[in-house]
């Protein structure tokens, strides 16, 4: 007699990731304010310090243009899949979901879609807008692009894995974006996303920055698309590319461990 087989969870995923992404670009305001807002930040605070501080090789508004690419993908993955997540366990959906063929790791996998589709995109927003706006120049060196693919990777799988975990401590959608927006902000600060050079902030605030992935991501992406003469405005004198892999590697491990431990199907599991 022959048996059915389930899918794998990573047909379970793909399928799932794209009942999601369809839900998400139906949600036409949605999709405006979690794309649009790090732009409109960039424009502002560029605008702002235009002129301010500028290095004769690059100005202040180019140095935010590489550095607020480490926000959008915070906002798009940490902040949108936390409040995704905490918002399917309110109404229902991951109790559902739990009683079908769907593991946890699928609907993880399903998860990471969205945030591939959604950073790239808000990614692609944040150059045009640095471009257009500062004349940002883009890389012409393979090498640079490499360096980004990479930074941009474990970007993702760090910031969407900490976002499964951090959705443990939502109790319900409506206090989401307190619990969520507020430690962000603060790091975006704490990591030099906001203030230029980050050598400017108290040593407090950078050595708690160091064992944070976000000042390891912006510098990874500063290191792309400024010049190398800028690397001496970095905290080490230089980009400190082997240490931006190794921190941003150990926090897709802490993060993904943390996934196993702490995701609940229901608010009521322990």
């Amino acid at each position: 007699m022959s048996t059915l087989s389930l899918p794998s969870s990573g047909r379970l995923g793909l399928a799932r990731g794209a009942v999601e992404l369809r839900q998400f670009f139906r949600s036409k305001a949605a999709v405006g304010f979690s794309l649009a807002f790090p732009a409109l930040l960039l424009v502002l605070l560029g605008s702002i310090f235009k002129g301010s501080g500028d290095h004769p090789e690059s100005t202040v508004a180019q140095v935010f243009s590489a550095s607020m690419i480490a926000y959008g993908i915070v906002s798009t993955a940490f902040i949108s899949i936390g409040t995704g997540i905490a918002t399917d366990r309110e109404d229902g959906t991951l109790k559902r979901l739990r009683g079908t063929p769907m593991t946890a790791l699928a609907y993880f996998i399903g998860k990471l879609l969205v945030v591939v589709v959604t950073t790239l995109a808000e990614v692609a927003l944040l150059l045009t807008v640095g471009v257009l706006a500062f004349d940002m120049a883009l890389p012409d060196e393979a090498g640079r692009w490499l360096t980004f693919a990479w930074v941009l990777a474990l970007s993702m799988v760090a910031s969407t894995a900490l976002g499964v975990a951090a959705s443990a401590l939502v109790r319900n959608s409506r206090s989401a974006g307190v619990v969520l927006n507020v430690p962000v902000v603060a790091l975006q600060f704490l990591s030099g996303i906001f203030v230029h050079p980050i050598s400017s902030l108290p040593h407090w605030m950078v050595n708690i920055a160091s064992f944070l992935p976000v000042k390891w991501m912006a510098q990874g992406f500063r290191s792309v698309f400024l010049p190398d003469s800028l690397a001496t405005q970095e905290l080490a004198g230089g980009w400190e590319h082997g240490r931006i892999a190794l921190v941003l590697g150990a926090w897709c491990v802490i993060g993904l461990a943390l996934c196993l431990t702490t995701f609940r199907w229901t608010t009521e599991d322990r």
